[in-house]
């Protein structure tokens, strides 16, 4: 068996081990890159093969994934986060067919100016589901607008899904458009998100009005949970956001001042978010730099509102993230890359290479990491696209990009079990083969439905 094949191997067999046990795939493909590049490498010295190694570590990748979760961090620490979202379900009155609109738009914001989607799920399902409770919202509905909504923001040039896309495509030397990348992305989600509204009952939302005008429920509060939601906790059947919530009346006077206040901090925070989306959408700063110096100046300002925002940063992300592409670059640098290109090559019809490629990023991310997916497969595909094949670069990548994120809906992956865990107890069941039979659905429809209107075309 060549090296190039045994690389191959080796990446397929971690995504199967970190899927079925409880390791970060990074750690692992660090690991198969040290072992990998010691055996294989051409060197005077382990020394020299070490370096090589090291070469292929995404420094700047680190810094963004670092930067904008930090930034994150501090934005829910202060409470810019809880702001937001109560800001956001104010705003719908007694409409309850727009509150899951408000949930999708919410969770958008939140991954477009950098949280981690998995956290933005965990974030907004508890308060999404308590809504979905509380105003007889069919919570499948609810989860899949929180998810899809999730990953309409995902690839914002701020985002920790764009920072990667771009990242890599940069990299190789690929003509990129990171607006177009965002747009699309955000437009596909919104479509998938109207058929998801109205197949699961949003027609019979549209002529509903709440009891109140759209202030915080003070029985079974879901706007309770947001300020204390840093991991997804079942649903009670009753409907509360969080376990620990008593089901007696609560004044939600202190709360709601509390939640939708904006004091110095928050005023601060939002200004920062708004220099980081100019910087990096108009002046082409680098994000994750852009995001430090930001977060840095708001702790200088405030310390006590950043505290514990260091350790709030996605570790386990960049850590993943950073040894995906670390061992991609070994790949690379062993010629697996270039091998794969001239295989895929001999297909003979370019626009079918394209078609499999999506469908391998989707079927396979609906059980693995999308970060990861995203790390390892655009890589895969840039020998093909610069082998002079009639496919358009920037049309491919989006297609692969949001072929493997729609399918974060599958209950198999982080979004999705989050969804899952929140629901009412005595809907779970429901909500979970709702979203197995979506998500699925997705891993077909999505690939077959970007190629077609991104890729075959050519206009990208």
């Amino acid at each position: 068996m060549s090296v190039e094949v045994i690389s191959i191997v080796v990446l397929a067999a971690m995504f199967l081990i970190a899927t079925v046990r409880p390791v970060n795939l990074g750690a692992l493909a660090i690991v198969a890159a040290f072992v990998l590049g010691i055996s294989v490498l051409d060197g005077a010295d382990v020394g020299e093969k070490t370096d090589t190694i090291f070469a292929g570590f995404p420094g700047d990748l680190f810094v963004v994934l670092a930067g904008v979760t930090y930034l994150f961090a501090i934005a829910k620490n202060n409470g810019t986060v809880d702001w937001l979202v109560h800001a956001a379900i104010r705003a719908v009155g007694g409409r309850v067919g727009l509150i899951p609109w408000v949930m999708f738009l919410v969770t958008t914001c939140l991954t477009a100016i950098g949280a981690v989607v998995p956290a933005s799920v965990a974030i907004i399902s508890p308060i999404g589901m308590g809504f979905a409770a509380r105003y007889k919202i069919n919570p499948l509905l609810m989860g899949l607008m929180i998810i899809n909504g999730a990953s309409a923001g995902g690839f914002s040039p701020m985002s920790i899904f764009g920072g990667i896309t771009n990242g890599v495509v940069a990299k190789a030397g690929l003509p990129g458009n990171p607006t177009l990348l965002f747009l699309v992305s955000f437009l596909f989600n919104l479509a998938i998100s109207l058929v998801v509204f109205f197949l699961w009952g949003g027609r019979d939302l549209l002529g509903r009005r709440a009891d109140d005008t759209g202030e915080e429920p003070t029985e079974t509060d879901p706007g309770s949970g947001s300020a204390n939601s840093r991991a997804p906790a079942p649903a009670p059947a009753s409907g509360s956001s969080g376990g620990d919530v008593a089901t007696t009346t609560i004044a939600p006077s202190s709360v709601d001042e509390a939640a939708t206040t904006l004091d110095r901090d928050r005023i601060l925070t939002l200004i920062g978010l708004a220099i980081l989306a100019v910087g990096a959408l108009f002046f082409d700063l680098n994000v994750g730099l852009v995001a430090i110096t930001v977060a840095a100046i708001l702790t200088l300002i405030s310390p006590a509102s950043a505290k514990g925002s260091i350790n709030q940063i996605a570790w386990p992300t960049v850590l993943l993230v950073c040894g995906i592409v670390m061992y991609v670059s070994l790949m690379e640098n062993i010629g697996t890359i270039k091998w794969l290109g001239s295989e895929v090559a001999t297909i003979g019809a370019p626009l079918l290479a394209a078609l499999i490629i999506c469908f391998i990023g989707g079927a396979v991310s609906a059980f693995a990491s999308t970060t990861g997916i995203l790390g390892a497969l655009i890589p895969l595909a840039v020998p093909f696209l610069t082998g002079g094949n009639a496919v358009g670069a920037v049309g491919l990548i989006t297609a692969l990009a949001i072929s493997s994120s729609v399918v974060d809906s599958s209950p198999f992956s982080t979004s999705g079990a989050l969804v899952v865990a929140n629901a009412p107890e005595d809907r779970r069941d429901t909500v979970y083969k709702g979203l197995m039979r979506w998500g699925f659905s997705m891993v077909l429809v999505a690939p077959l439905a970007t190629w077609l209107i991104l890729v075959v075309p050519g206009w990208l």
